[in-house]
């Protein structure tokens, strides 16, 4: 496979599986799947492992949202929302008999909704949404077709979980002064006698993951202690106990049936393995699988000893497996797909870490990292094998993201074009503990980027990395980093691709959807009013004029979450100062039609992976595809 275009195409369409669901039973899995070309449900029989197509054409082509199981097991509900804009209703579908694959709207309303939870009594459907604004949750009686709002919160309110008898819920918000926090409630099913369970210190973050088998106790997670840890919150005594040893974060998933053990994750160096903890003695084991990302999607019971993991390395494609606690013997009921690629054809990535101080000695951003700590962060470096070999610098989304050691397409297709990759967890990611995290908060542009901006450096300074071919590229709050890195530390790049990436921070505020407003802008910032200085150097719109490097800007149209206005502001900006746009001016702009903030869409992956291949081989000159030869 030595044309590029063949390996574009043929890596952004190789199947992928989303969002897998067992039913209560464990007997069928539902998930999204494109193995025809085109985001489709599919329903697994465990026992045969054969699986089947159930719609066709009635679920979103992005598989952002997932999909859960009636009580039962005869329909499917999933989010349908127009065009990737997230704006979503909920509607089922039928799985069986003679009406499979026949959908119908379930609940229709304005904004976003979300279909946190599924009751147990067949009836009973928790939502979240915007309708009103803010976002709350909302309770549908299937019977009676109507849906009443039971929370009315000024701060965001989510993760709905029905009881197992659905008479109570819980859910998190937060009532404190503080931004920071976030507390684990239980209130009445209609969302009367709401309580405040009081679980860790002001300003930590509390929420809850599981009900208990007999509804008398709550899985439950907390950061007061710094790195996340599991506890089982009891009714009665009104007590938490907590588990594990602090030395890494953890975070629960659910019960296992019996009550008596739950399931949990830990992540260590950007490794995310599974575990299994006895409530009674607090041991834990790690499930017996390889090194890199493995998680218990959905719903991932199956019975008293058998769960579902998705399993992947930095390597190799991910996997379902259905996982025997008892013998720590698993059989894999859907397998990653290689197509015509070789198995072991895939780079896998280096783990490593290096000190930064966090600050930088010009530009911008001099004026405001002085003061940041020298701290160790962590990145993972991808080696193409190219000699010598350009370099793609890839900040994670977020920004309270990370990079773990899980198989990425885009990743890999650079790699294959003979680009290597790092990336980098700067301070204000997930997994390294909350004060960690909160490093970012009224900081943004500021000791993250200088971490980007350090990491860029250290690789650019390898023998074998081409230190005039080096480009930063990001999605998100990392196309945020992407203008920051263009603009901020414009010495270090020759070419950079911001996609989906905030440029003006006070139009974010005023145009994304309400809960990102408060639970990332404010609890991050603070609004524009409070926070004007910041809200003002921190947007890369600001410093246009230092860009010196070729930039694409590619932005969804439907992007509600960044909306397009950020790329807009930014092209205005460079069009004012009087940059030339175009494959031989100094920038390019696409906009998405059809597409909101990114897409797992096999004919949108292509278009994405070909706008970010033209423009890499016409700004730094290429790499060699795989295959090729000098």
């Amino acid at each position: 496979m030595t044309d590029p275009d063949d390996v574009l195409e043929s890596l952004a369409s190789l199947p992928s599986f989303h969002h897998p669901i067992a039913t209560e039973d464990g007997d069928q899995v539902a998930f999204y799947y494109d193995e025809s070309g085109r985001n489709e449900l599919h329903i697994l029989d465990v026992e045969t492992g054969e699986h089947r197509q159930i719609s066709d054409g009635e679920v979103p082509r992005n598989a952002r949202w997932g999909v859960e199981w009636s009580a039962d097991g005869d329909r499917v509900f999933f989010h349908l929302d127009e065009d990737g804009n997230e704006q979503n209703d909920i509607h089922a579908i039928d799985v069986g008999g003679a009406t499979a694959g026949e959908t119908e709207p379930v609940v229709e309303m304005d904004g976003q909704v979300s279909l946190a939870d599924v009751g147990d009594d067949g009836d009973t459907l928790l939502l979240g949404s915007t309708r009103d604004g803010q976002m709350n949750l909302y309770r549908h009686d299937l019977a009676a077709d109507e849906t009443e709002k039971i929370t009315d919160y000024e701060r965001a309110a989510f993760g709905g979980l029905l009881s197992p008898d659905c008479e109570r819920i819980a859910y998190a918000t937060n009532e404190s002064d503080d931004f920071d926090n976030m507390d684990a409630y239980v209130a009445d099913a209609d969302g009367s006698n709401p309580r405040n369970l009081g679980i860790g210190e002001t300003g930590a973050e509390s929420v809850h993951a599981d009900w208990g088998p007999d509804g008398e106790s709550l899985l439950v997670s907390d950061n007061t202690e710094d790195v996340g840890r599991c506890g089982v919150y009891d009714f009665e005594s009104e007590d938490v106990t907590w588990y594990g040893d602090l030395t890494a974060e953890e975070s629960p998933v659910c019960f296992l049936p019996d009550g008596e053990r739950f399931l949990a994750l830990r992540i260590r160096e950007a490794a995310v393995m599974p575990l299994v903890y006895d409530c009674e003695t607090g041991e834990s084991r790690e499930l017996d699988l390889p090194d890199g990302v493995a998680t218990f999607p959905g719903e991932a019971v199956l019975d008293d000893d058998r769960v579902l993991v998705v399993h992947t390395t930095s390597d190799r494609r991910p996997e379902l497996v259905a996982y025997d606690l008892k013998t720590d013997a698993y059989e894999t009921l859907l397998e990653g797909e290689y197509g015509e690629f070789d198995l072991d054809g895939f780079a896998d990535a280096e783990y490593f870490t290096f000190e930064s101080a966090g600050d930088t000695e010009s530009g911008p951003a001099a004026a405001w990292t002085g003061d940041n700590e020298t701290l160790e962060i962590g990145a993972l470096l991808y080696d193409s094998g190219e000699r010598p070999s350009p370099l793609i610098v890839n900040p994670h989304g977020g920004p309270r993201g990370a990079d773990v050691k899980r198989f990425n397409p885009r990743t890999q297709f650079l790699l294959k074009r003979g680009y290597s990759v790092l990336q980098v967890n700067y301070r204000g990611s997930a997994h390294y503990g909350r004060e960690f995290a909160q490093l970012l908060y009224d900081d943004w542009g500021g000791g993250e980027q200088a971490d980007i901006a350090a990491a860029t450096r250290l690789a650019s300074e390898y023998d074998w990395i081409d230190d005039d071919r080096v480009a930063v590229y990001g999605g998100s709050y990392g196309g945020y980093s992407a203008y920051c890195q263009m603009t901020m530390y414009p010495d270090l790049y020759d070419a950079g691709i911001a996609s989906v990436g905030l440029t003006d921070l006070e139009d974010m505020y005023e145009s994304t959807m309400p809960h990102f407003r408060t639970e990332l802008m404010e609890k991050n910032l603070g609004t524009p009013e409070e926070s004007p200085e910041i809200y003002d150097e921190r947007s890369p719109v600001n410093y246009a004029e230092n860009l010196s490097a070729p930039l694409l800007m590619v932005h969804g149209v439907n992007d509600r979450r960044v909306p397009v206005s950020q790329a807009r502001i930014f092209r205005d900006a460079l069009d004012d100062l009087g940059f030339e746009e175009g494959e031989d001016g100094e920038y390019e702009y696409e906009e998405l039609g059809e597409e909101g903030h990114g897409s797992s869409d096999i004919d949108q992956k292509i278009r994405t992976y070909q706008l970010l291949d033209g423009f890499l081989d016409r700004r730094l000159g290429g790499a060699k595809a795989e295959g090729t030869t000098d």
